[in-house]
Parts: C-alpha cells; structure tokens; sequence
C-alpha cells in the first residue's frame, strides 16, 4: 500500500479507550499545531477521510482531550470508532490502527 512507504515513524503512545459514535476516526486539533497540520496533510494524500475539531472552538472538546491526556492539552489526540484513542500519532501508527479495526478495508 502507499502508505507504508510514507509513513515510517514507531509507535510513541498508548492507545486508551473511550466511547466515541463516529464511523472511522475523529482528530481534535487547533490551527497553530505543527503535528496536527503535518498529519492532516498525510491522511488526506492518503485518502483518509476523518472529522476535525477545533479545540480552541469547542471548550467541551478542550475539555475531553484534556482529560484523554491525563490533564495535558495535547493535540492531535484521535478518538476511533471503536473508542480507543492515539495521542500525537504519525501516520503510520493512524494507518495501523485503521488496519487494526477495518482489517479487509470494509469501513
């Protein structure tokens, strides 16, 4: 696949669990985040198609990815569909986990 040879960062964090209704995966991010900007370009020359949210804009989503984080802000935090998160992921590890809950590319 395309992305394996675009994507070549190891895994940095855990994966945690939380309830989450979205069908593939939601990215919270904010405007001024270097990682964020960086792996949204990734994704969509992929061809990943994911929700964003604005933290900045949505004082509730502050507040979850605060909590997600164990009191820190950090962002890109990704809620999947199955409620698992990744916190400031490299593509690959996204990919990975695509993978991992849509195994046949079914999603």
């Amino acid at each position: 696949m395309l992305w394996q040879s675009a994507f070549q960062e190891g895994p940095r964090l855990g994966v945690h669990m939380y309830e989450t209704t979205d069908q593939r995966f939601t990215m919270y991010t904010t405007p001024w985040c270097g990682d964020c900007t960086r792996l949204k370009g990734e994704l969509r020359r992929a061809g990943v198609q994911f929700r964003e949210i604005d933290i900045e804009h949505d004082p509730a989503a502050a507040d979850f990815v605060i909590r997600v984080n164990n009191g820190h802000q950090s962002v890109p935090t990704l809620v999947f569909s199955d409620g698992s998160t990744l916190t400031e992921p490299s593509g690959r590890e996204v990919m990975t986990r695509l993978a991992e809950l849509d195994p046949l590319g079914e999603a």
